[in-house]
Order: structure tokens, then C-alpha cells, then sequence
């Protein structure tokens, strides 16, 4: 009987636990790695029998593809979903006016907007028919769901059709969200009791007053594409992968650079992997390194070092043509990167050239026009001493010994020179193996 009970026991305490609170949190672009978080999210409250999900949603927007994804999932959760738009002053503007509307109860912070939905088109901009084949999908996408939740469908596809934007008082006048609740205490007891009709027909009666609330966190890996996936990053990245790359196809055999290098290029091809890409603009970069590497052949006068920072700067800003500025390369971080490159390269370009200019001081070469003193007589064969050595030396004008005397050229071990008062031959000297 004891070990019946202690069975008993243990069993009730291995069942999932339903009284509680899935909480994930967006307060990013809508992009691949937000849309696995929330798709995870969802899937975790699913399996623990959570009461409620709850999506405390921050964001500017992002890409279509990837709000498909996350509705879909939203209308497909055997969990009900509350969505948050908080804290005050946070907005869900374009494609997190999408989700705002997808959720089974919606909700707004005082000091909040969502919003301003027109579709944009990535690459050019649209002709009429276009444009309009984009707002028909794009408002019929809003009607197929926002119906079905019981908002209001008109002012929802004006959004669409005319980038309306609305603050939380007016959203929930416009019947578009379900409360207004200054903090998750709040929204969760006016929730508390409702009953909420979901996608599939079926009804369910809220029962969130005072249940544990459950942090759902991202993983590691997340968080890395979350930060990687940041087209500022992801230039930044590509841009330190190349420079350590040029460094070390300069240095053959350093190694350390080379393999930062492709480490890096490997990390931004990922990151740029998962955004809209202009290959155009790849092309561009692809160039302005080509450029480096000639100024550095060539040694232009940094002609071709500042050709190669304009086109990296253009190259940047137009890599990634995202729908909203949040999603694109800032000038700031194209000129940070362009900008020093460039000068950098045309700087180390300058002094090779200087070096490649100047006299040569090692070798046979360097000894020429090296003055010294006869250490004995040359009549015509003798030794100098040139800066504390002793060669061996030969003069076609007899010098005697202390007699100052530079030398002319080099015959093997044996160096040819004259007095120091005889002019030099205007002839390039001659040099003996």
C-alpha cells in the first residue's frame, strides 16, 4: 500500500504542470530567428499544458515571410495566445500589427502604437500593378484571420491600404485589440474569466488571475543569430573577415588572420544567408577589394585605394534591402567601415612606395657612395676602413694611406673607389659578381 502511494505520488509530480504562463519576449525585427523563437516558444507551452502564452512584442516590422510563419503557428496553437505590446512608448508597427491581430487576445500598454502595414516591395519600386497585386494579398492575408477573431476587418485593412497607424486608445475604440493594461498583473486579471473563441471554432474560459508566469529564453544559439542577423553586424563581420583575409594573404604563413578570416566570412555569408540580399550590391564589394589589392600592386597614389572606399561604402549601403530602415545598413556603419579600409590601405600603400624609393643601404647596393679611409696605400690595390670595417679595395688613382676615399662599385669581395674629391661618373655604376 506505502509503495502504491509513493507511486501515486511521484506520478502527479511528473504530470505536466497547465497552471502556468508561457512568457516570450520580441524586441527585435521580425526576421528567421525571431520567427524560430516564437515557433519554440509555442511548442514548449504545448507540451507543458500551459494555460496561456504570452508575447510581449516590441518591434518595428520585418519581413512578410517570416510573420507568415509566426501566424501561422499563432492559429494553429492548441495554447491561447496573448499578445502584449509593451512597455509604454514600444510600438508594433507593419509586420507586428500582423501579428498583434493573429493573437486570440490582444493588448496594449498606455503609450503604445501599432500600425502602419503597407507592404513594401524589396529591390525597386513597384509599378501600379504591382503595387496593387501586393496590397490585394497582403489585405486579404489580414481579412482571412482578422475576421475570424472578431476585430475589426475595415480599419484592420486600412492599415494596408492607407499605413494607418493607431495609439492604443484608438485601437481599442477601432475594436482592433481586446484590452488596454498597464502591466502583465493588470492584463492578466482583466483576462481572468473571459472566454476567448478560438481559431478552430472552440471556446475557452481564461483562467490566468495570480498563475506562476514562465520565462521561455532563447537559446545560445539564438541569441548568436539574433546578434550575427543585424545587417550592421553582419557588414561589420564581413567587413573584418576580409581585412584579416588581406592581411594575410600579405603575410603568408601569420596563420591567426587567416583563420579569423574565414571565420568571419563564413559568419556573415550565414547572417546574410537569412536576409534579403542584393547581389548587386555584392558585387560592388567584391570590386572595391579588388581595387585595394591593385592599389597595393600598382601603388596608384591612392586613385584606386579611394575608388575601392566609395565603392565599399555603396556597397553597404545597399546590401541588404529590407523593408524598413531597421533591417538595412546605416551610413554611419558603411562610412566607419569604408572610410578606414581605405585610408588604411592608401597609408600602407604610401610607404612601400617611400621604401621602394628609397636608397638602398644593404648588400652590395648599399655599400656605393659609403665613404671611408685608405688604412693603407693604394697603388692601386690597399685596405679601407668604412664604418669601422676593413675591406679590401682598389683605386685607379694611387691614394696613400689616411687619404678619405668613397666608393664607386663592387668587384666580388674587393671594392672599387676613388678619392673623395674626383666627381662621381655620371654613368650608373657597375656591379661585378
Amino acid at each position: 500500500m506505502r509503495r502504491l502511494l509513493l507511486l501515486l505520488i511521484g506520478f502527479c509530480f511528473a504530470l505536466p504542470s497547465s497552471a502556468q504562463i508561457v512568457r516570450l519576449k520580441v524586441d527585435d525585427t521580425i526576421q528567421p530567428v525571431s520567427a524560430e523563437y516564437i515557433g519554440r516558444g509555442i511548442d514548449f507551452a504545448a507540451q507543458q499544458h500551459a494555460t496561456a502564452v504570452l508575447i510581449e512584442l516590441h518591434t518595428p516590422g520585418g519581413l512578410l515571410t517570416s510573420t507568415r510563419e509566426i501566424i501561422a503557428k499563432i492559429l494553429a496553437s492548441p495554447v491561447p495566445v496573448i499578445i502584449y505590446v509593451t512597455p509604454t512608448g514600444a510600438n508594433a508597427a507593419s509586420a507586428g500589427f500582423f501579428i498583434l491581430e493573429s493573437a486570440d487576445i490582444a493588448a496594449m500598454a498606455p503609450g503604445t502604437n501599432t500600425g502602419a502595414a503597407h507592404p513594401v516591395l524589396i529591390g525597386s519600386k513597384p509599378d501600379d500593378v504591382m503595387k496593387m497585386k501586393m496590397e490585394n494579398d497582403a489585405a486579404a492575408f489580414m481579412r482571412s484571420y482578422v475576421s475570424k477573431r472578431g476585430r475589426n476587418v475595415t480599419v484592420a485593412e486600412s492599415t494596408v491600404r492607407e499605413s494607418k497607424a493607431f495609439s492604443d486608445q484608438e485601437a481599442l475604440s477601432q475594436h482592433l485589440i481586446d484590452y488596454i493594461a498597464k502591466d502583465e498583473h493588470d492584463l492578466l486579471t482583466q483576462v481572468n474569466g473571459k472566454t476567448v473563441q478560438r481559431f478552430d471554432g472552440t471556446s475557452t474560459v481564461m483562467k490566468t488571475e495570480s498563475l506562476p508566469i514562465t520565462d521561455y529564453e532563447p537559446t545560445l544559439r539564438e541569441r548568436i543569430m539574433g546578434f550575427i542577423v543585424d545587417p550592421n553586424i553582419a557588414f561589420l563581420i564581413m567587413a573584418i573577415g576580409a581585412i584579416s583575409l588581406y592581411v594575410e594573404f600579405n603575410h603568408p604563413g601569420a596563420i591567426i588572420p587567416g583563420v579569423i578570416g574565414v571565420v568571419f566570412i563564413l559568419l556573415a555569408v550565414f547572417a546574410l544567408n537569412l536576409l534579403p540580399v542584393r547581389f548587386a550590391a555584392v558585387t560592388l564589394i567584391l570590386a572595391s577589394f579588388a581595387f585595394f589589392a591593385l592599389e597595393a600592386k600598382y601603388a596608384t597614389h591612392g586613385f584606386l585605394g579611394i575608388g575601392g572606399m566609395v565603392l565599399l561604402m555603396l556597397g553597404g549601403l545597399l546590401l541588404v534591402d529590407g523593408p524598413i530602415p531597421e533591417m538595412r545598413v546605416k551610413l554611419v556603419t558603411a562610412a566607419a567601415v569604408a572610410i578606414p579600409f581605405g585610408v588604411i590601405t592608401v597609408f600602407l600603400m604610401t610607404i612601400a612606395l617611400r621604401a621602394r624609393r628609397n636608397k638602398v643601404t644593404t648588400g652590395a647596393q648599399g655599400m656605393i657612395g659609403q665613404l671611408g679611409v685608405a688604412r693603407s696605400a693604394l697603388a692601386p690595390a690597399g685596405t679601407i676602413v668604412i664604418q669601422g670595417e676593413i675591406w679590401n679595395a682598389s683605386s685607379p688613382t694611387p691614394l696613400a694611406a689616411g687619404e678619405p676615399v668613397v666608393v664607386r662599385s663592387v668587384d666580388g669581395l674587393t671594392l672599387l673607389v676613388e678619392p673623395v674629391s674626383q666627381p662621381a661618373p655620371r654613368s650608373e655604376p657597375l656591379l661585378r659578381s
